[in-house]
């Protein structure tokens, strides 16, 4: 692993963004060879005098040095592209950062997630559907991961809080500027429930405007899947989806009403291939044997194997719909024992959903 002083100053170079330096490793020019090596010729006459300054030890490299010890001192982790516990799912797409600034337990990114996104201006349903939604799915063995912005992103790492789960805050600023400010509380939070605030910006980076299209493809390139709850045609939330779909993962969005204008980007990822989901067990579902994490865990039971017929829970479910909540309530059970079993009998063949949970016949 390299010196995270060149990686910085790497992204500090006039005109070299994380494509341009993907293409130059592509090409067989890691980032060590620019400082150390000899950087190709071709190379733009800014570029070549920003890397023999580095290697003179003047302002770049004083900079980018002023950056790694001012994180030792704020007692974040720098995480350059090629440490071997960077995230595997974001070394995937076109242009992962080349450095990750972290606060927290960087270990949660080596975890499934799921980005949750939506509108910044949500309604009060489309609220409590992305806290629901979030909160059932955390308990599920998903990570949530949003943007820790006003609206859905809030909710879904409010309702992760809450569950006492660790959840993945990827910022549009530098790890020092908590934007917005109304949520400096939650990041807080965020942090004391064990989990990590992300950002590929330097310290003092604020919250500009074209950096927050760069913040989404992290946040669906660190997640096997991103639900979309709420979306207006033209927004961010398409704009995360649709990269999520270029990055070949799975794409879910919660239908609404025709006449409620937040609906209308989900419908046009449905049409343009997203799933439609109505519970969180349509996600666990899809995601389960994808991850193998879920299902697995579905069959632990003290060493040994149950076969979902003799499950006692199968008995309490007919053959005509029944609704999570009523389960829940006739059972006495928590919510999340009872996701996981209802999980174990639909991946048997033994249950399915069709306006809610039905037993299936034969």
């Amino acid at each position: 692993m390299s010196d995270p002083t060149e990686w910085i100053a790497a992204t500090l170079l006039p005109g070299i963004g994380s494509m341009k330096l993907a293409r130059l490793r592509a090409s067989g020019v890691a980032v060590q060879q620019l400082f150390g090596g000899n950087p190709p010729s071709s190379l733009p006459a800014p570029v070549l005098a920003a890397i023999e300054e580095f290697r003179r030890q003047g302002p770049l490299y004083q900079r980018a040095s002023a950056y790694v010890e001012q994180a030792a001192a704020q007692g974040w982790r720098l995480l350059t592209l090629d440490a071997p516990d960077y995230p595997l799912l974001l070394s995937q797409i076109p242009d992962p950062p080349p450095v990750l600034w972290l606060q927290g337990r960087d270990e949660i990114l080596t975890l499934p997630q799921l980005a949750v996104v939506g509108s910044r201006q949500a309604s009060r349903d489309g609220i409590r559907l992305a806290y629901r939604f979030a909160h059932e799915l955390s308990e599920g063995g998903l990570v949530m991961t949003s943007g820790l912005a006003r609206g859905i992103d809030a909710a879904a790492h409010q309702a992760a809080v809450d569950a006492g789960c660790p959840t993945v805050a990827v910022l549009g600023t530098g790890l020092d500027q908590r934007y917005p400010r109304a949520n400096a509380r939650l990041a807080d939070a965020i942090l004391e429930r064990g989990g990590v605030l992300v950002s590929e910006f330097v310290p003092g980076t604020g919250p500009l405007q074209h950096n927050f299209p760069r913040r989404n493809r992290v946040i669906s390139g660190l997640s096997v899947g991103t639900l979309v709850v709420e979306a207006a045609i033209r927004s961010g939330s398409l704009i995360t989806a649709r990269q999520a779909l270029e990055q070949g993962r799975e794409v879910f969005a919660l239908p609404g009403s025709i006449h409620n204008p937040l609906s209308k980007g989900c419908h046009a990822l449905i049409r343009e291939g997203a799933q439609l989901v109505e519970s969180s067990n349509d996600i666990l579902a899809e995601l389960a044997p994808l991850l193998g994490v879920v299902a697995a865990s579905l069959n632990e039971a003290d060493g040994e194997t149950a076969t979902a017929a003799e499950n006692p829970l199968l008995a309490n479910i007919p053959y005509a719909p029944i609704s999570f909540d009523q389960l829940a309530a006739e059972l006495v059970l928590p919510a999340s024992e009872l996701q996981r079993a209802l999980m174990r009998l639909e991946l048997d063949g033994l249950v399915e959903i069709q306006g809610g949970y039905v037993r299936r016949i034969g």
